[in-house]
């Protein structure tokens, strides 16, 4: 069995969101989430948050034991880019490109 969580349009471009994701692939659990709340940075929060999620989905959906999860599986994808213009020299427009992002977390159980 496998649980899912995904959360969406997140105000961080997946770059730099794939670094935090990066650190907890295949990790335990309890393991992630304690790399989680000590990575200093905006996206370990919201990932941290996800996997809370997913574990919480494990355990009261489908019965899984929360000793026995590690992270199968765990991606960040492109979202919708907002376009803002700013002041540029010359009297010109330069674009401002707000990236945002799908986090998607699949936790497994070990047997």
């Amino acid at each position: 069995m496998e649980a899912r969580a995904t959360v969406k349009y997140i105000g961080i471009p997946p770059r730099k969101a794939k670094l935090v994701i990066d650190l907890i692939r295949g990790k335990k659990l309890g393991e992630a989430l304690n790399i989680l709340a000590l990575t200093p940075n905006k996206s370990a929060k919201v990932v941290e948050k996800l996997v809370k999620s997913a574990a919480a989905n494990a355990e009261n959906n489908y019965d899984m034991d929360p000793a026995n999860l590690y992270i199968a599986e765990i991606c960040a994808n492109q979202g919708p880019t907002l376009k803002r213009f700013r002041a540029g020299s010359m009297g010109r427009a330069s674009v401002i490109k707000k990236r945002s992002s799908h986090i998607s977390v699949v936790l497994k159980e070990k047997e």
